[in-house]
């Protein structure tokens, strides 16, 4: 189920666990979620590639750079010829132009691949957040606000 609301989109799909049970062209695994939620800056996709299976084609993008942050299991990353391992814990971006692709090792390999247009990040956090004097969360009292 989605919640659509003015400011914000959520949504729950479950453990990572069942997105073999999803299915990209028929890329089991990969579940994008940029258009569920309505995402305007960037595409996002949820993976598990099963253990030993790997993405069947080298890949680059025209205009997008990747970023794949691993949050499970082991596998090996190619990117412009190298080959290197990944694990929990990897982060890999890749520029649109760079050769891509990956295999998981002995287990199943989760991912999460931010894709964004390169070139396009003018500020970030500390330039563009914001403190709100919002104090109507069940957990920010007055105190740890100022």
């Amino acid at each position: 189920m989605i919640i659509q609301k003015e400011n914000y989109s959520a949504e729950h799909i479950g453990p990572f666990e069942t997105l073999l049970q999803r299915d990209f062209l028929g890329f089991h695994g990969k579940h994008f979620i940029g258009k569920e939620l309505g995402l305007t800056g960037c595409e996002v996709s949820l993976n598990r590639l099963p253990a030993e299976k790997g993405m069947p084609f080298v890949h680059a993008h025209k205009k997008n750079e990747e970023l794949y942050i691993v949050l499970g299991g082991t596998g090996t990353f190619f990117a412009d010829g190298e080959e290197f391992p990944i694990q929990e814990g990897s982060l890999v971006r890749v520029a649109p132009e760079g050769e891509r692709a990956f295999k998981a090792g002995s287990e199943d390999l989760y991912f999460i691949c931010i894709q964004t247009e390169a070139g396009t990040l003018t500020q970030a956090t500390l330039e563009d957040g914001i403190r709100l004097p919002t104090r109507a969360t069940s957990w920010i009292t007055p105190k740890n606000v100022e």
